[in-house]
């Protein structure tokens, strides 16, 4: 389980924000209601990690538009790297966690 007790906001790169919103129409108020809805599923991205630890999470905005939301932590926030639309199999591992 990823703890996120110690997070206290968010940190956004001006090139991240405005690539998420180019590309995927995600805004980053979007990105930030991911973290407060549930259910949310974090998982450790161990692959994209060699630089920094990343993480990706699948949750939904306010509005139930399901997201997947690439991230790091740095100095106790979050850094949202990419931001997109779940993918069919990402909308079926998410599902499973809210039976």
């Amino acid at each position: 389980m990823i703890d996120l007790s110690d997070v206290d906001g968010f940190e956004w790169d001006d090139g991240n924000r405005i690539k998420n919103w180019t590309k995927h129409q995600v805004s980053t108020s979007e990105c930030e209601e991911v973290f407060f809805n549930l259910p949310l599923l974090l998982v450790d991205d161990v692959p994209h990690s060699q630089v920094e630890k990343r993480f990706y999470g699948l949750g939904q905005t306010n509005a139930g538009r399901k997201l997947f939301i690439s991230y790091t932590t740095r100095t106790n926030k979050i850094r949202v790297l990419s931001a997109r639309d779940m993918s069919r199999k990402e909308r079926r591992t998410y599902a499973k966690t809210n039976p």
